[in-house]
């Protein structure tokens, strides 16, 4: 059975990024209100002029300290927090359970209402393993950001049941250039080869994210995104 919608604004963590800022915009425009939380919302001036609608509060989902203000009653948390804008020239002081920790706070933070993480495509699964496991499909460099996901995924299927979430994950071709339809394709966590390069606007991610805030249809898994 799928949880009933709850009442109460949406929040976005990372909402000043490419998907927070999508997924914030299609949540305004069907008149939802929206808390984005930032590190800094002085820098995040594109996400403050969308609409009266949109509350930016200062927070860091890696503390939880800073989620405390948060109000108790939501109707879903985003998480489209991402560690670096551009893949650093190394990883060796990256955290491989960030994403871990991501989960266990929103699960704190959510107070029982749904959170849906924005998932990366190389955790999908092929006929051989995973995507990044694949070092043609992946660059090996990249691994470790990957395994970092795959820890944080791990971490998500080890909440208890009563636990709410869903990791929507698009493919590699998510593109800031691609046209916004409007529609889009859910399927299980596993790689499309043949929907894969198929570009997908963050906007139709975004109303991805949103039917499920709205209409659940999934929970408890990744489930992939396509065009």
């Amino acid at each position: 059975m799928m949880p009933e919608q709850r009442t109460g604004p949406i929040v976005v963590f990372g909402a000043g990024g490419r998907a927070g800022l999508a997924v914030a915009a299609e949540a305004l425009r069907r008149r939802r209100p929206v808390i984005g939380v930032v590190r800094d919302p002085a820098r995040h001036e594109k996400l403050a002029s969308l609409g009266e609608e949109v509350t930016v509060v200062a927070g860091d989902l890696t503390n939880p300290d800073s989620l405390m203000s948060l109000p108790g009653e939501v109707a879903a948390l985003v998480n489209a927090v991402t560690p670096f804008t551009a893949p650093p020239e190394s990883f060796d002081d990256f955290d491989p359970d960030y994403y871990v920790r991501l989960a266990e706070n929103l699960v704190r933070a959510a107070r029982g209402s749904r959170v849906l993480e924005i998932g990366l495509a190389a955790t999908l699964r092929t006929g051989s393993g995973r995507v990044f496991e694949d070092p043609a499909a992946f660059p090996a460099f990249l691994r470790p950001f990957a395994e970092a996901r795959m820890k944080g995924l791990a971490a998500w299927h080890a909440q208890p049941a009563e636990v709410d979430w869903l990791v929507l994950t698009p493919p590699p071709g998510l593109s800031l250039e691609a046209p916004a339809t409007g529609e889009y394709r859910l399927g299980a966590d596993v790689l499309d080869a043949r929907s894969a390069n198929t570009p997908l606007s963050y906007a139709d991610l975004a109303t991805a994210v949103l039917d499920q805030i709205e209409k659940p249809t999934v929970s408890r898994r990744q489930a992939s995104v396509y065009r």
